[in-house]
């Protein structure tokens, strides 16, 4: 029978990582519909090499900075619990993947390739992993700080802050450091509009991302016995919340639409496993809100050129998510209790606070050696000549 529960938790935990896998391709369509034509091409290929390279950082060093775990071991050792150590690690690599699948789509179209190889193996390597390990692993005893502080450890089931948050606020550094496009905002005052290149893309991304997300949450339970059917209806309810916010503030804007759900479910991923399905629909909509009224600001007012916006989405999304499950997870207001708002707040901040100082360390250190933006020219070119050579949708044969 115990045989049988680990074979079980280890096809369990390897679902819920196809799936999230799955949604790094929801990212790829994600950028590619919104960049211009000509940054298209870069953008398929960032998300796939980020990943690569994440795999190779998290297995080598970033997984056992949060767990303590080595896999500079035996073959013989590693099938230990039919290899449940390794799915685990594949399911938490797909979290930690993410991180720089989220700062591509606010640094598209005037990024250099290389430099951004390297900032990913840093942050999948050592900044991520020892935040994940602080609020996950119960490294150098923060959790016990919360907890002894406020009578609750911080909750974070499935990475508001963990992986949202951080990667947003990871992202803001980034983008400001890099600047504007070129001719984004204009001497004279005006603004340049880049509308989506592509809104079936776009949909797509979003739609692929939607579904994953169900493995995204669900599965952070990583044992087959604790799966929560709440987990799912509430993602579901955050989901729409999200959604019907976003199409009623964004004015039917199907840009806004379409990262209304996503909104929704940065939001509800801390407290999905205690919200009632009402809750998270309050706390999904009120993130839909968030994004529409901060992608406008952060865009026409403050001239933060972030691409896809992924501040407002994941970083104030993610921001907004760990502090409601502190509200919304309470049982006064439907929830199952076992937080409180001001472990909530304090966990939140040092996320953010940490994302912030690790991106304009690792951003601003590659800036100073190496650079991290394409020429003028190579800007103007678009990515996808100026870096793979080839165009999304080539109308002639090559000669050489």
């Amino acid at each position: 029978m115990e045989a049988l529960k680990q074979g079980s938790d280890v096809l369990f935990v390897l679902l819920g990582a196809v799936m999230v896998l799955a949604m790094h391709s929801g990212f790829a369509f994600l950028e590619l519909g919104t960049v211009r034509k000509k940054n298209q091409v870069n953008a398929l290929v960032k998300i796939l090499v980020d990943f690569s390279v994440s795999t190779v950082a998290y297995f080598l060093v970033g997984y056992g900075v949060a767990y303590g775990t080595s896999f500079l071991v035996g073959a013989d050792q590693l099938v230990a619990r039919n290899g449940y150590e390794l799915v685990k690690f594949f399911f938490l690599l797909t979290f930690a993947g993410a991180i720089p699948a989220i700062i591509s789509g606010g640094i598209a179209e005037r990024a250099r390739f290389g430099p951004q190889l390297l900032a990913t193996a840093v942050i999948v390597g050592l900044v991520y992993p020892l935040f994940e390990g602080v609020a996950w692993n119960q490294r150098f005893g923060v959790q016990a700080w919360i907890k002894a502080l406020t009578g609750d450890e911080f909750h974070d089931f499935a990475g508001s802050i963990v992986v949202h948050a951080v990667g947003g606020w990871l992202a803001l550094p980034a983008v400001i450091l890099l600047g504007a496009r070129s001719n984004r905002y204009r001497k004279d005052g005006a603004i340049s509009a880049h509308p989506p290149s592509n809104i079936p893309f776009l949909a797509l991304g979003a739609w692929i991302l939607t579904v994953g997300w169900f493995g995204f949450n669900v599965m952070s339970a990583q044992s087959i016995d604790k799966i929560s059917g709440l987990v799912a209806v509430n993602s579901l309810m955050a989901m729409a919340g999200g959604t019907l916010a976003a199409v009623a503030l964004g004015r039917n804007d199907p840009g806004f639409v379409h990262n209304g759900p996503l909104a929704g479910l940065v939001a509800v991923c801390a407290g999905s496993d205690l919200m009632h399905p009402l809750g998270a629909f309050v706390v999904g909509g009120g993130a839909g809100v968030i994004f529409v009224v901060m992608f406008t600001l952060t865009q026409n007012r403050w001239r933060i050129d972030d691409v896809l916006g992924v501040w407002p989405l994941h970083g104030l999304c993610g921001l907004w998510g760990g502090i409601a499950a502190g509200l919304f997870g309470l049982k006064g207001l439907g929830g199952l209790g076992g937080v409180n708002l001001g472990a909530q707040l304090i966990g939140s901040l040092l996320g953010v606070g940490w994302a912030l100082l690790g991106g304009f360390a690792v951003y601003g250190l590659i800036k100073a050696t190496m650079g991290i933006r394409l020429s003028a020219e190579e800007e103007y070119e678009g990515a996808d000549l100026a870096i793979h050579r080839i165009g999304s949708t080539p109308e002639r044969e090559a000669t050489w």
